[in-house]
């Protein structure tokens, strides 16, 4: 394994009453893929979005290339490196293509050849990129929002649920495009339920249950073991 780029040292969050994140630990080695599983409910979106500063943590720190990012504004902590694809996508409906991706790049203008990749990878975006994106379907939303990520090269991606009730056409797309990514050296944290799609781009892996890291290690060494896969997650990822 790697250097992490990303780690959790004992990390507690509430939101309202409820104390969802409870000592969560674990590390993201950099120049890899990092998928955090679990039953749903179990705090996955929640440890995401304390990542990004979207939710604040009571408790704990959160290294990004060992600086400190716990207390740092949303903005600050994109401006470092980091990139986030939410489960709802967070697109602007009313805006075109061009313009959804014109605003997630933050360093100036897009760069032609990083936008030749991403319509290659997600050809729909150039066959609608004057269209208003509310007008695009659910796969190309995803496309969307998972393109607006990638629109300048990051160090860290967070990817919340992305294949989550696709077809498999649209599913094997995404997948594509997270493989080419991972192959340009991303270092990627990536919530996922399909565990075919975990299993095949996966390198490290933690399990997560009623808010905290229960088990962590290869991908390989999890897809390996159904009788651990029930005993975690209550189905197997041979078989699901």
């Amino acid at each position: 394994m790697s250097e992490p780029t990303l780690r959790l040292k004992g990390v507690h969050t509430n939101i309202a009453q409820y104390h969802i994140l409870q000592g969560v630990d674990f590390d993201v080695p950099a120049g890899g893929v990092t998928m955090l599983l679990g039953r749903n409910g179990v705090g996955k979106t929640t440890t995401l979005r304390t990542i990004m500063g979207l939710w604040r943590a009571r408790a704990g720190t959160i290294l990004f290339e060992d600086r400190d990012i716990t207390g740092l504004a949303t903005s600050a902590i994109a401006r470092a490196g980091i990139g986030y694809v939410p489960e709802d996508m967070g697109i602007f409906s009313d805006l075109t293509v061009e313009e959804n991706m014109t605003l997630a790049a933050i360093g100036g203008p897009l760069d032609p050849d990083r936008l030749d990749w991403l319509f290659s990878a997600f050809p729909p975006l150039k066959t609608f990129w004057k269209k208003e994106a509310g007008n695009l379907s659910g796969g190309q939303k995803q496309m969307l929002s998972i393109a607006r990520a990638m629109a300048e090269k990051r160090k860290l991606y967070l990817i919340d649920e992305p294949t989550k009730g696709f077809a498999p056409a649209i599913v094997a797309t995404l997948a594509g495009a997270l493989r080419e990514l991972k192959n340009q050296g991303a270092s990627i944290l990536l919530v996922e339920q399909n565990f075919s799609v975990a299993r095949a781009l996966g390198d490290s892996c933690a399990v997560m249950d009623d808010g905290k890291i229960v088990w962590s290690g290869a991908m390989a060494a999890l897809a390996g073991d159904h009788a651990l896969q029930e005993k975690l997650m209550g189905l197997s990822v041979e078989t699901a």
